[in-house]
Order: C-alpha cells, then sequence, then structure tokens
C-alpha cells in the first residue's frame, strides 16, 4: 500500500466499515457482505414480526382504564427497532424504503417513541477471574474487544425476533467490551445498541458500546458529518457528544467507539477531533462511560490507518492534558515489530499496553484466519498487547445449517478451540482460541443463583419441562449466566460429549446435554463462584436420563485450585441415580461453617452401565432455606397501541415494575379454552407483539403479564384485553 501525507490510497486502502443499505431483504436470510466487497445489506422485513422486549417503565403507558386507541395513535409499524442517526445534517435526496434518516441534535428521550423498547435495565455486574483452568490463560494481561454486527443498521429488532437463526452470543467470559457494529452513508452513522445486547452483557460484567462510523468517501462519506459531529456552540462546548452521552445514559449502555474513516482534513480538524474526544469523556467519565478510538485519523487530519500506537495518533489516546480515550483499536496493519513499539508506547505514556486492541479480522475465515499469534499473545512470555475481534459472527454466517445446535458447536470451536474444553487445548492448533490464552471471568457472587441453560434462542419456548410455545425465537435478554468454562470435563474414561441442546428444555430453549459412552465418572465443571454459603444452604438439580441409568453428585469446592490448571478441590454430594426420561429435581443441604465461600460448581455423572448414556440437566439452583415470598405482581398492563386487520392485531403493551428484584418479566396469552401461552419475555417493562390471531368465536383477546426472579418463580399476573373489532 501506498501512502502520501500519511493519507491512504483509495485503490488500496483497508478500511473497516459496516454494510450500506439497499433495498429491504429478510435480516435471517441475510449474510454481512466482507468488508473488502461492495457493500450491500438490506433491511430486515422479517424482523418487523418480534417476540420480545425492553423497555424503561411504564412512561409510554395510558394510564389505567383509558381507551388505548384515544391515549396513542395508532403509528403506521408499531415494530420498534435499534436507534441510528447522522450527527447533524442529513443526506441529500432521499432514503431507501424502510430507512428514517434522523438527526441526533433533534432527539430527546420525550420525544422518542420507541424508548421504553431500547432501554436496558440490567445494571454492569461486577466480576472475578477464577484461577484458570489451564496454565496458558492468563489473567491480567491480553483482553478482548469484539465488534459484532448482529442485525443491519435500520429495522434492526429492538426486542429479538421469530426466529432461531441468530448470534446468540454466550461466551461472555473471555470479553472485556463489545462493539454493536455498524452503520452506512445510506441509513446512519450513530448507532445505539439495542436492549437485548446490553442486558445480555450486563449481566455478563461486559460493557457495550455504540458505533460512530463516519465512512470513507468511496463509501459514501462526507467530511461534513466529521465536522457535524465536533462542531462547538456559541459557549465553545460539544453538542453532539452531549447528546452522545445523554443516549448512553438514557438508554442504559457503556460509551462509544468512534472510527472517523472520512479522509479530506487537516490538522484543525485532527485538533478539533481530539478536543471533541476529550469532551466527550469528561462528560462521560461521571457516568462510567467509556470510549475507544478506531486507528484511522490521525494529526494531520488525513486518514491514514497505521498498524500501530504512534506519534502521528498517540494524541487520540493520551495527550499532554492526559487521558482522551480510554483504548485504541490498531488497524489490520500492524506488524510484530509495531506492536512491539505500541505497548512500549503505552507504557511511556502511563498507560497499560492492554488498553491497545490489536485487530484480528475473522469476517471472512473465522478460525482459519492467518493470525501472528506471537506478536499478539505469545506463549513464552508476557502478552504484547490485547487484541479485538472483527466479526466473530461468522460463526454462524459460514453456515448452511443455521440452527441452534449447529451454531453453538461452531462457536464453542471458535471461543474454545479444536479440543471444546478449556483445560486441555488441542496440541499444536493453528486457531489459538480465546480460552487458551485468556483467563475466563465470572458474575456469580451472590445468592440466590439460578441457570437454566437458556442460550437467549431455541426453537421453542418451554415451562416446566412443558412446550408453551412452539414458536422459534431470539432474545438475548432471556439469556442465562452460563457457564465460563465449556466444557471443562475430567474423566479416566472416554470424553462424553458436552453440549447446549435444543431437543428438549426445561425453561427457555435450550438444556445441557452429557451423552456417550461412560466407561469411567466424567466430571463437568459448570460455574466459577464467588458466593458466601450461610449454614443451611440448598443447592437443586433438575434433570432428566434419556438413556442409560447414571448416578449424579454435585460438588461443591470450598477453595480454589492451588495453581492454574490444577484440579478443583470439589467436595462431593450424592444427588440421585436416575432412569428414564422424565424430569426430576434433586434437593441437596450444603451444611458449611460461617464464613464458607463456594468457589465453583459441578456435576459428576457415573454410569449404571456399559450402555451408552444420555444425560440432560434442564436447571440448577442455589439458594438458602429462607422462605421467600415469590415476586410482586407488575401493575397496570395496558395497552398503549394497537391495529387490527384480517382477525390479526399488531400491539404494543406496557406495565408498571414490580417492586422488589425481578429478572425479567414474560407476557402470555389466555385462550378462551384456558391455556396460556408464552408470547415473549423482556427485562423492561414494554412489549410488541407483532401479529395476535383471533381464536373462534372470541370476542377479545387476553393478556397476562408476570414478573420472573432470580429462581425462575413467577408472580400473579397482571392482565388486560384487546376487543376484537
Amino acid at each position: 500500500m501506498s501512502e502520501t501525507g500519511h493519507g491512504a490510497d483509495p485503490r488500496t486502502a483497508r478500511s473497516i466499515r459496516p454494510p450500506r443499505a439497499t433495498a429491504p431483504a429478510p435480516a435471517a436470510a441475510v449474510t454481512p457482505p466482507t468488508r473488502r466487497g461492495v457493500l450491500a445489506a438490506g433491511a430486515g422485513a422479517g424482523a418487523a414480526a418480534l417476540l420480545g422486549a425492553t423497555g424503561a417503565g411504564a412512561a409510554a403507558a395510558a394510564p389505567a382504564g383509558a381507551d388505548p386507541a384515544a391515549a396513542v395513535p395508532t403509528p403506521p409499524d408499531l415494530a420498534p427497532y435499534a436507534s441510528y442517526w447522522f450527527p447533524g445534517s442529513l443526506p441529500g435526496g432521499a432514503p431507501d424504503a424502510g430507512i428514517v434518516w434522523r438527526s441526533l441534535l433533534d432527539w430527546s428521550p420525550e420525544s422518542d417513541p420507541d424508548l421504553a423498547h431500547n432501554t436496558a435495565t440490567v445494571p454492569l455486574a461486577p466480576r472475578f477471574t477464577p484461577v484458570p483452568a489451564h496454565p496458558g490463560a492468563r489473567a491480567g494481561q491480553a483482553r478482548i474487544s469484539s465488534l459484532v454486527s448482529f442485525a443491519p443498521t435500520a429495522r434492526n429488532p429492538s426486542q429479538g425476533s421469530p426466529t432461531a437463526d441468530y448470534y446468540a452470543l454466550t461466551h461472555w467470559a473471555y470479553l472485556d467490551e463489545l462493539v454493536f457494529w455498524g452503520g452506512s452513508a445510506g441509513e446512519g452513522i450513530v448507532l445505539a445498541p439495542n436492549a437485548p445486547v446490553v442486558d445480555a452483557a450486563h449481566r455478563n460484567g461486559v460493557p457495550v458500546l455504540g458505533n460512530v462510523f463516519l465512512p470513507p468517501v468511496a463509501y459514501g462519506g462526507d467530511l461534513r458529518w466529521t465536522r457535524d459531529l465536533v462542531q462547538r456552540d456559541a459557549l465553545g462546548r460539544f453538542p453532539v457528544a452531549e447528546k452522545l452521552v445523554q443516549v448512553a445514559r438514557t438508554y442504559g449502555f457503556d460509551g462509544w467507539f468512534v472510527n472517523a474513516e472520512t479522509d479530506g482534513g487537516d490538522s484543525a480538524l485532527a485538533t478539533r477531533m481530539r478536543e471533541f474526544l476529550r469532551a466527550l469523556r469528561t462528560a462521560g467519565a461521571p457516568h462510567g462511560l467509556r470510549i475507544t478510538w478506531y486507528d484511522a485519523m490521525n494529526s494531520t487530519g488525513r486518514v491514514g490507518w497505521q498498524g500501530a500506537l504512534n506519534s502521528l495518533n498517540q494524541e487520540f489516546f493520551e495527550d499532554r492534558a492526559g487521558r482522551v480515550a480510554d483504548s485504541v483499536f490498531v488497524d489490520f496493519r500492524w506488524t510484530p515489530q509495531s506492536l512491539a513499539a505500541s505497548g512500549a508506547l503505552a507504557g511511556r505514556l502511563g498507560r497499560s499496553r492492554y488498553e491497545l486492541w490489536a485487530a484480528v479480522d475473522t469476517e471472512s475465515n473465522g478460525w482459519d484466519s492467518g493470525v501472528r499469534w506471537d506478536a499478539i499473545i505469545p506463549r513464552d512470555r508476557d502478552h504484547v498487547v490485547g487484541y479485538g475481534f472483527y466479526r466473530p459472527e461468522w460463526t454462524r454466517n459460514h453456515l448452511t445449517d443455521r440452527s441452534p445446535g449447529t451454531f453453538h458447536r461452531a462457536d464453542d470451536r471458535f471461543w474454545t478451540g479444536e479440543s471444546l474444553d478449556p483445560a486441555r487445548p488441542a496440541p499444536g492448533a493453528l486457531w489459538r482460541a480465546p480460552a487458551t490464552a485468556v483467563a475466563d471471568r465470572s458474575t456469580v457472587t451472590a445468592l440466590p443463583f439460578a441457570c437454566a441453560f437458556n442460550t437467549g434462542h431455541g426453537e421453542r419456548w418451554y415451562e416446566g419441562g412443558e412446550v408453551t410455545s412452539e414458536a422459534p425465537w431470539n432474545h438475548l435478554g432471556l439469556q442465562d449466566r452460563l457457564p465460563g468454562r465449556r466444557w471443562a470435563v475430567d474423566t479416566a474414561g472416554e470424553r462424553p460429549a458436552v453440549t447446549l441442546d435444543f431437543a428438549r428444555a426445561w425453561r427457555g430453549g435450550s438444556s445441557l446435554l452429557v451423552a456417550g459412552r461412560l466407561t469411567a465418572p466424567a466430571v463437568v465443571g459448570l460455574h466459577g463462584t464467588r458466593i458466601p454459603l450461610p449454614a443451611t444452604t440448598v443447592l437443586e438439580l433438575v434433570h432428566a436420563s434419556e438413556a442409560g441409568a447414571v448416578g449424579v453428585e454435585v460438588g461443591v469446592a470450598t477453595r480454589e485450585p492451588s495453581a492454574p490448571g490444577g484440579p478443583v478441590p470439589y467436595t462431593w454430594r450424592k444427588a440421585e441415580t436416575v432412569g428414564g426420561a422424565g424430569w426430576r429435581t434433586s434437593r441437596v443441604r450444603i451444611s458449611s461453617p460461617p464464613g464458607t465461600t463456594a468457589y465453583g460448581l459441578a456435576v459428576r455423572i457415573t454410569p449404571g452401565g456399559n450402555a451408552p448414556v444420555s444425560w440432560r440437566l434442564g436447571a440448577l439452583s442455589l439458594h438458602d432455606t429462607t422462605a421467600r415470598r415469590r415476586p410482586a405482581s407488575p401493575g397496570a398492563l395496558t395497552v398503549t397501541a394497537s391495529a387490527q386487520a384480517d382477525g390479526r392485531a399488531s400491539l404494543r403493551l406496557a406495565w408498571q415494575r414490580s417492586p422488589g428484584p425481578v429478572r425479567h418479566y414474560e407476557v402470555s396469552r389466555v385462550l378462551p379454552d384456558g391455556t396460556r401461552r408464552f408470547l415473549g419475555g423482556t427485562c423492561g417493562a414494554a412489549l410488541h407483539l407483532p401479529a395476535v390471531e383471533r381464536a373462534a368465536g372470541e370476542r377479545a383477546a387476553v393478556f397476562e403479564v408476570r414478573a420472573v426472579d432470580e429462581l425462575y418463580a413467577l408472580s400473579g399476573p397482571s392482565a388486560t384485553t384487546l376487543a376484537w373489532t
């Protein structure tokens, strides 16, 4: 590649750029194009049919008892979508179908019709680092960022959608930051993350950043948008920076990834950009917001990807006045020498070398990507810098069969490696999976704790082992805190297959399946924990044996391994010997002295014969024996908008949040015969229902919402009706 004046030659420039919008196409059928091609990805027509919602409360709801039609005029499209904007001025002409052009300067919470559906409600959980399962997985060194495009920019569902074909990321344990990637000159270039992604990430302690993308000129970029972004008002303030902070705080996410790739600027514009970043960080820091800067624009104002932190771009990371950005995503042009020099420069600036993310492109080839791993995470010395995956959703996009089970097998291989066991990496593997180099983290620190092994998507919905909806679905906000180490298995015999399986579940869409020929007891490591244990603690398992009789024990470790890769010192307690396909609940009392802490949970499966076994874990919970009240019912369930045609209705619901802690809410329909059908769930208090069918002879559709607590106990319902016209 050639460069002149530190700007990129457009014939060879390798930028980091999302798709550009054209005509709408079904979201589930679109495979995101590569960065190198002519970029065209459609808006998701199929995204209009949504299941769940995440909201800020009942602010948008009409008063209880009010006529919904009079309270809220019916909009032409009731489906809420993730928000996107231009920083100030809009493009010329008219947008393509399905795209709405908006100026961020015109946004306010009061004028946002989808606010209740786009606001995340799960706080960012603190997390800790257990002793790693393998000596090669290091704590306190390289960290991982991930740039993920979950859906097209326009018509990106706020609340999930009625398909199981979704990038349901579950390996949060290895991530330090998630960027909600997207944006285009034809749609909008400032993206706010949707609420399900933020809620799932926060439950696992991972901050989520929105994206500010100033596209290359060759892809529709216009330098006026850069100037709009960094404009000052008459008082010298940066109004767009203030709006970005307001959006992040209102929607509940954690900061911004700023990617300035529109060439043609000068040093004055670069100075203004640096001042803008400082203003953005100063305004956001009191609220815990963070900034990641992408290595594109440099101090000359031109776009010249350095592949390094150096004298041309360090002022966007740290200048004489101090911190400007919290981290830098170093462009793909890095070399072993440039990364070593970048880490050394970060140290001289008084910053950590692990605040630099070396870009790793997995969009096209996933685990077959050629990566010079020793330049980032060498095995024989300290890690050089952190690293950032560009488009790891390749694990879904490259598949012909995108069923949930197939996707998770591919995703597990990406994050854990060919062995599918973080404690025993495959020797000599070319793909250096994160689990082999980076220590996992966990947020399981308090009682009560439960996990139903729900991944946030599925082919149907289960409650108590029974199907309550046959519809496929996705909604990451409903995802459980899953084990971080998938799957650490210890056995003296044949290793069974351990998978998240979707053929049957106790609650949600999936369960944990252990299958194969067991020639010796097999220990399956589950959660790393730091849970203080009361004297009378109860551990419950919901499980079933579909083939072969097995003995089941539960393990609780009350101290950690003595060193990385060392055996976890579990104390074993017998649960039950099970045979037959029915679900059973086993209760085990964990009596412990005051001050005891649980550092890990596991199960041990012992075969009852020589036949292959198939054993399923539907749920795990840990709680004290204090009598618990079920959560309080939500209040004032209200239809806030509706539209009917030909015996079908689309509507929005809102309710008042329950007092006390609530994990999420679930909405069901009560059919005329009394059957209850699951419609969707949310961590917030608003829900869009896209297509409710009128039952034969039904005068009004009946809806109920219930609160769900951490142990999946349900509140009493709050109900409302929609009269058919």
